[in-house]
């Protein structure tokens, strides 16, 4: 535990310092307006940036950095789960409100729990999408010829069409699942966009990391 947290301090100053070089060097006018990035893994880095200060924060003032017998509780909290969704696939996933990442979490994103069902379920778009496939006749048709040709013989593959039917029925179906959820896609889209500009601001107002000295071993 003290080996993988060290390795994820150490990896979470890498991140945070890169986003403050993008940030910094944007010239931004002021910590209200920093500069976001334009590539949607920017955004991402970003928000995981933000959110390892915000734990780091966190685990310091519970008293849990560098603590392997506190971490883990500290930092996802302890049983039992207080939320959970449960997915169109029938998977049930959960997540504690009481760890450092729920506290980061909140704060990033304004409201945990409508960000846990949103994401959760964004995440989960394309195996929803695949259950739906899989319940297609056609597609169950293809995939019995396909299973019924010998080892190695390509062209009973091919022929089997099941590369066809995937290709045509896949994205039908990920639109039918993207219209089925498009409220929990924009609930999505919205409280990202909050925490992006919640990162930014946050982010921007540290030290740059010639600033800050150097790292603690």
């Amino acid at each position: 535990m003290e080996t993988s947290a060290a390795w994820a301090r150490v990896a979470g100053r890498t991140m945070v310092a890169a986003v403050l070089t993008v940030l910094l060097a944007g010239g931004c006018s002021g910590p209200s307006q920093p500069t976001l990035p334009t590539s949607e893994q920017g955004r991402s880095e970003l928000i995981k940036a933000a959110q390892q200060v915000l734990v780091d924060r966190c685990m310091t003032g519970r008293g849990a950095a560098g603590q392997s017998a506190s971490q883990e509780d500290a930092l996802f909290g302890t049983d039992p789960a207080e939320l959970e969704v449960t997915l169109a696939t029938g998977y049930t996933v959960r997540t504690h409100t009481d760890g450092c990442l729920a506290q980061a979490h909140r704060h990033l994103y304004g409201d945990q729990a409508r960000w846990f069902r949103a994401e959760a379920t964004v995440n989960n778009l394309c195996p929803e999408a695949q259950a739906r496939l899989e319940d297609d006749p056609r597609y169950r048709a293809a995939l019995a010829r396909r299973a019924a040709c010998p080892d190695k013989d390509t062209r009973c593959a091919r022929e089997s069409g099941l590369d066809d039917v995937r290709a045509r029925l896949e994205p039908a179906r990920l639109a039918e699942v993207r219209a089925a959820h498009r409220e929990d896609i924009a609930t999505y889209d919205q409280l990202r966009d909050r925490a992006l500009h919640r990162a930014a601001r946050l982010l921007a107002g540290r030290p740059s990391p010639s600033q800050e000295g150097p790292a603690p071993s």
